[in-house]
């Protein structure tokens, strides 16, 4: 079975300042309701660490394999619960170029394996207000920086 989430959010500032956001891991848990962490070196072909779930939800751990990480671009990863073929997500982040100094910020997620049928209505309620959430936050913290105020979660030696 297959489920896709697909969610999008105009930021009014470049994807560079996106990017620095997205990509600042050490501070991710302050601003980022939904992905609590990301550590490990996060590269093409490597294997990291991601806390994720909405709040008020229990966290879950995956140790997914980084399937792009393009600067100001995309940022994708590849995740299983327990092994491959049980519940599998490819997560996305894109930063599109609107042209005017915005950024069109693609949150997704695609599902396979034999328990997305069981978990279809979590990912339609909780996950995908999860994704949601984090878009709005990413947007607070992108727009702020991109004026030059520094939100108190990100830092500024980038």
């Amino acid at each position: 079975m297959q489920k896709e989430i697909n969610t999008r959010i105009h930021i009014n500032a470049s994807p560079e300042k996106v990017w620095q956001v997205l990509t600042d891991f050490e501070n991710q848990c302050k601003w980022n309701p939904f992905v609590r962490s990301i550590t490990g070196d996060v590269k093409k072909g490597n294997t990291i660490k991601v806390v994720l779930g909405p709040q008020g939800s229990k966290p879950m751990t995956f140790k997914p394999t980084v399937l792009a990480f393009e600067q100001n671009r995309e940022f994708r990863w590849l995740g299983h619960l327990f092994f491959s073929g049980i519940f599998d997500g490819e997560h996305s982040y894109q930063l599109l170029e609107n042209g005017d100094g915005s950024t069109t910020f693609i949150h997704s997620e695609k599902f396979k394996g034999i328990l997305v049928g069981l978990m279809a209505k979590k990912l339609d309620t909780e996950i995908k207000a999860g994704f949601e959430e984090m878009n709005i936050a990413l947007k607070g913290q992108a727009e702020a920086l991109s004026v030059g105020v520094y939100p108190p979660f990100v830092s500024s030696h980038h």
